[in-house]
Parts: C-alpha cells; sequence; structure tokens
C-alpha cells in the first residue's frame, strides 16, 4: 500500500503537458470566462469586503462597558407551571391523584395550599451609555426584581436602582450607586445598518460573562408577536440565554441593537437572534432618563392595510398608506379633520408605508405635538394639522387594524365591538361593549386576571358602548374617592364581576 501511495505522488509531480488553453500557473479557477468577466466588471462598491483579519480591537475597545445583570426577585415555584387559564384538576375528590395535582399545580386561588415565596437568581445582560452610570438592559430581564446588581468586566459589583421600563418595547433604565466616571459606550444610527453588515455582539450567555460573538445582520424590519411598536433587527451572531439587554455594536465600537430574542427549537442559538434597533432603543431610554415613564402618542382612528385592489380602486400608484375604517368621536384624528376612507400617506414629513408603520409613527409622536397628516382623499393629497393626545396603550389590532383606546391608570386597552373584533375574539354576533384588546403586564387589570377578548359590558353599573364613557365613569370614581371601580365583563358567556384598584 506504501508503494502504491508513493507512486501516485510521483506520478503527481511529473510534468503534464497541459491541455490547449490551460492556464499554466496560478490560481485555477472554475467560473466560466462569462461569469469572470462578469465578476471584474462589478464595481467596487458592490463587491464583498473581506473578512476582518480580527475583532480583538475592538472587543477589548468595548467590553469594559459591556455588564451582566444580577437579578432578585420573590415569587412561588408553582408560578412557573401554572397550568392554561381554564384548565382544572382532571382527578375527582378522593382519588389519590388529586391531591397530588392539587399540590403542584393548583394554587391558592384554584384551592391549593399556599405556598411559601422563595428568592430566585436571574441573569442578564445591559451596557453603560454614560460616564455616570446608565445602564440600558431589557424589561424582562429586571421584571419584578427586588434586588439588582450590575457586574462589570472587571468582576467589580456594583448595585443599581430600576430608573423606568416600558414593557412595550422590553427596555429598561438603571442607574448604578456609586462614583463615576464609568466605562461606556455611544450609540450609531441603525437606520444606516444594512443588511450584511458585519456585527459583534457581548453579553452574559448561560453565566458566562463578557462573552464575544460576531456575525452579520440577517434582516432588517422583523416583526415579533406582539411587540409592534418595534421593527427588530434579525442577526446570526450567536446569542443565547442570558444575551438579552447586552448591546450588538458595528465595526465603529457603536450601538447598534439591544438584544433582546431568539427563534430556536432547542433552546440555543440556531443562527436567529433578534435586537431592538438603536434608534427606537434610544428615543425610549431618552424619556426613561427623563421622567421614568413613556408618553406615547394617539390618533384615534380604526386603520387597515392597503391592498392591490384598494389601490387601483382609489388611484394609488401602487399600495401604500393606512386606510382610515372609522375615526373614534372626539379623538385628534376627528378634531383634524380625517375621514373614513382617507388614506394616511404621510405623518410629520415621512412617507406612510402600511398599518404597522403608522401606528409606531404615531406612537413615537410626543403628546400635545402638532403634526402635519398628508391623506389621499378623492384621487389627491391632502394635508391636515393633528394635535397629537396621549394614550396609555397603543397597538395595531391584528386582521382588523384597529388603533383602540386604552386607560392608563388601569393598564387595559379597549375598542368598541366590530366584526373584526368579533371574529379575533369569537364573540357572538350581538355582542355589545368594549372588548379587552390588551392588557399591560403588572397593572392593576393584570393583577385581576382581565384578559384581551374580555367584554366589559358595565363599569360601576353603568352600560358602556365607548371608551370615552369609560373613561368618564372611571374618572367618576376617583372623584368620589373610591378607592377601586367595577367591571362587569363577559368571557364567553359566562358573566364576571371585577374590581380593579385605582392608582
Amino acid at each position: 500500500m506504501t508503494t502504491a501511495l508513493a507512486d501516485r505522488a510521483r506520478a503527481g509531480r511529473q510534468r503534464r503537458t497541459p491541455a490547449p488553453g490551460y492556464p499554466r500557473k496560478g490560481l485555477i479557477l472554475t467560473l466560466g470566462g462569462g461569469a469572470l468577466a462578469a465578476f471584474a466588471m462589478l464595481p467596487a462598491t458592490v463587491q464583498a469586503r473581506g473578512v476582518p483579519q480580527s475583532f480583538a480591537d475592538l472587543a477589548e475597545r468595548v467590553k469594559p462597558a459591556v455588564v451582566s445583570i444580577a437579578v432578585e426577585r420573590t415569587g412561588s415555584p408553582s408560578a412557573t407551571r401554572r397550568l392554561p387559564p381554564g384548565f382544572r384538576n382532571p382527578f375527582p375528590e378522593g382519588s389519590p391523584y388529586h391531591d397530588f395535582f392539587r399540590r403542584f399545580f393548583d394554587g391558592p386561588d384554584r384551592g391549593g395550599p399556599a405556598e411559601p415565596r422563595r428568592r430566585f437568581r436571574a441573569v442578564g445582560s445591559g451596557f453603560v451609555i454614560d460616564p455616570t452610570g446608565f445602564v440600558v438592559t431589557n424589561h424582562h430581564v429586571v421584571d419584578n426584581a427586588t434586588k439588582v446588581e450590575v457586574v462589570f468586566d472587571s468582576g467589580k459589583r456594583r448595585k443599581a436602582t430600576v430608573v423606568g421600563r416600558d414593557a412595550k418595547t422590553d427596555l429598561a433604565l438603571l442607574k448604578v450607586k456609586g462614583d463615576g466616571p464609568f466605562p461606556h459606550i455611544v450609540w450609531g444610527d441603525s437606520d444606516k445598518t444594512r443588511v450584511g453588515d458585519w456585527i459583534l455582539a457581548v453579553g452574559n450567555p448561560f453565566g458566562l460573562n463578557s462573552t464575544v460573538t460576531a456575525g452579520i445582520v440577517s434582516a432588517r424590519g422583523r416583526s415579533l408577536g406582539s411587540a409592534a411598536l418595534v421593527d427588530f433587527l434579525q442577526v446570526d451572531a450567536p446569542i443565547n440565554k442570558g444575551n438579552s439587554g447586552g448591546p450588538t455594536f458595528n465595526m465603529a465600537g457603536e450601538v447598534v441593537g439591544v438584544n433582546t430574542a431568539i427563534y430556536s427549537p432547542t433552546g440555543g442559538s440556531v443562527g436567529l437572534g433578534f435586537a431592538i434597533p438603536s434608534n427606537t432603543a434610544r428615543e425610549v431610554i431618552a424619556q426613561l432618563r427623563s421622567g421614568g415613564k413613556i408618553s406615547r402618542g394617539w390618533l384615534g382612528v380604526q386603520i387597515q392595510d392597503v391592498s392591490e385592489d384598494i389601490a387601483k380602486a382609489v388611484g394609488l400608484e401602487k399600495p401604500r398608506g393606512a386606510l382610515v375604517a372609522a375615526v373614534m368621536p372626539d379623538s385628534p384624528a376627528a378634531r383634524a379633520g380625517v375621514q373614513p376612507s382617507d388614506i394616511i400617506v404621510g405623518w410629520a414629513g415621512k412617507e406612510i408605508e402600511d398599518t404597522r408603520d403608522l401606528v409606531r409613527k404615531v406612537a413615537y409622536t410626543k403628546a400635545g405635538r402638532k403634526v402635519t397628516a398628508v391623506v389621499w382623499r378623492n384621487g389627491g393629497r391632502k394635508s391636515l394639522t393633528v394635535l397629537v393626545a396621549e394614550s396609555g396603550v397603543q397597538q395595531a389590532a391584528a386582521s382588523a387594524g384597529a388603533s383602540p383606546r386604552g386607560s392608563a391608570e388601569l393598564g387595559l386597552s379597549v375598542a368598541p365591538v366590530d366584526d373584526g373584533l368579533r371574529r379575533r375574539f369569537g364573540l357572538k354576533r350581538g355582542a355589545e361593549g368594549l372588548v379587552i384588546v390588551e392588557v399591560e403586564p403588572d397593572s392593576a387589570a393584570a393583577a385581576k386576571n382581565l384578559r384581551p377578548g374580555d367584554l366589559v359590558t358595565h363599569v360601576n353599573g353603568n352600560k358602556v358602548a365607548a371608551a370615552a364613557a369609560m373613561k368618564r365613569h372611571v374618572e367618576e370614581a376617583r372623584r368620589d374617592g373610591r378607592a377601586a371601580v367595577l367591571f362587569r365583563i363577559l368571557r364567553g358567556e359566562r358573566p364576571i364581576f371585577v374590581t380593579v384598584e385605582l392608582g
């Protein structure tokens, strides 16, 4: 065998006469002549840039400002294994399995025993944006935290306080206790980030602090579930549990995203990570820093996307904008002269692509600001001046495209019953009242287990069919010195009375 291999090697070294046209020296290319010529003709601006020789200098520069977030929470172990709403103990009383099931799955509200509240720790990531010690992380990292510590790359630990949180964008702002200056990093412009750009992620996956991974921007404008106010960047840099709240850097060392979520059938990275764009995060964090809470704009319209057929029917050159299906009475839109069948194609000097784009632009408009809205009406553009109002909750409803109005102090968002909401929540045709379309986490409404799809029929004994009426009755209860309001709701066909505390 050895002799045969040696013979083959000698034969390979023997000089052969090349075939006509075969290159005698240099790189052998498998591209055809036409493909090679086409590649050579590509301008330099569209040819792929080489892989960086190393990310070491960049990592060394940014790591000191990336921190681990250690959080202590108090909770009940059964909270992590609670069954879906409506599910009940399947075993009859007297069965040996009945008590077992009750002990492990039923909380006190279902007849189970009260469990001692236990402390447990969780970890995430964050980054310092200011020499005085302001730290950005995710809302879900510090949600319900009783104690927060920031751990620097050097291993030094500092206590931190939560300045403010925003569940709608999953962002939170912390303040490190102690004197600075602290190492910090700067925001970049996520609008300039392109698909294919190199990025670097730094964080604390699985408790392994100061972990650095690299990849590219895989896509832009991704939508994740109910996170209607964020157009995520999709990245393929490996991020895992514990990376939440950590930064995504461009090659200039600027933060262009806040790592927030992954999509994975295994629980680990499979190359589908999602980051909040820096331009969105920077605006939210600025509001949290100035007042600890978020103020979002409200327009007061029900909207839907413009299809190709609709665009042709109204004379638009292509499907774009948001079609107004209804205008809420006494809303900013109504006062500005917006009409049903208008198509909103511009907002504050920017074009509107679709309903999600309009919802985001309105939500990020400061309440009290006057904005020029451009509508397509009767085959032409018309400019209207809108005085934006404030709303506690903003979200584009799914298929119907409704923009519900909410009660910030109660933490819920409602909309009048219409055909779209009937289909969405399975309501009966004759149902009347206000449909709860969203409940804020950690709100008074959430504490009483109010859910999307619940139908509010009465508030403090008064029948309600409009959000303004509900708000009026809530304000009356507050003026009368009441500590809570009484809701009558229909959940399916079952009427329930629920008291919701006033903040």
